[in-house]
């Protein structure tokens, strides 16, 4: 009897002790806790600005709002051969948080003329660098690419700015056309020249 007695209280104890462990089980699933994080994002700013005097800068985004290119002397009274030439000056403004890859994207030619020029851009060191003849630093497009193309065209880089509230540093491109051999007298030409900037980053 005694012994019956005996192993009633140990699986009272044992059923206890089960309890007892889902209990603590239950309790210590309790035990939780949560972290949450956020970020906040903005987009940069990429501008390409124009220039023909190389001191003010502005949005030139359309034929319509084209910069108008100054010539050399004689762009208006051209002769087989004759070349005129034209500086424009691209950076980047102040704001710009990316470096550019320019190419010149079109060009186009309307007029009489049109078929009888040729044209060429180069990278020049300054405005006064911008003659008929300046060979320049690199070759951006080459000397004697009809007017309605941008065939071998290369591209350059405009340069964000590492000063702040000032624009990236300015890059010196040089125009030049060209009268063909059989330009007819009293005949004339409007070219257009498209400037395309890709951030690099």
């Amino acid at each position: 009897m005694a012994q019956k007695d005996k192993n009633r209280k140990i699986r009272a104890i044992l059923a206890g002790g089960l309890v007892l462990g889902v209990g603590a089980a239950v309790t210590l699933a309790a035990w939780n806790d949560s972290e949450f994080a956020q970020g906040v994002f903005g987009a940069g700013h990429f501008n390409i600005q124009g220039s023909t005097d190389g001191t003010t800068f502005s949005d030139h985004a359309s034929v319509g709002a084209a910069a108008p290119l100054g010539f050399s002397a004689g762009f208006d009274n051209l002769s087989p051969a004759d070349t005129a030439a034209a500086p424009f000056v691209l950076h980047l403004d102040a704001a710009t948080t990316n470096d550019a890859t320019v190419s010149v994207d079109a060009a186009s030619a309307t007029g009489t003329a049109a078929a009888e020029l040729t044209y060429g851009i180069v990278q020049v060191d300054s405005l006064a660098a911008c003659t008929p003849t300046a060979t320049g630093s690199q070759t951006i497009v080459p000397s004697g690419t009809a007017m309605d193309s941008v065939a071998g065209a290369s591209t350059f880089t405009l340069a964000q700015s590492t000063v702040d509230g000032a624009p990236g540093a300015d890059v010196f491109l040089c125009v030049q056309v060209t009268a063909g051999p059989t330009i007819a007298q009293d005949t004339a030409a409007n070219g257009n020249w498209a400037f395309l900037g890709s951030s690099t980053s």
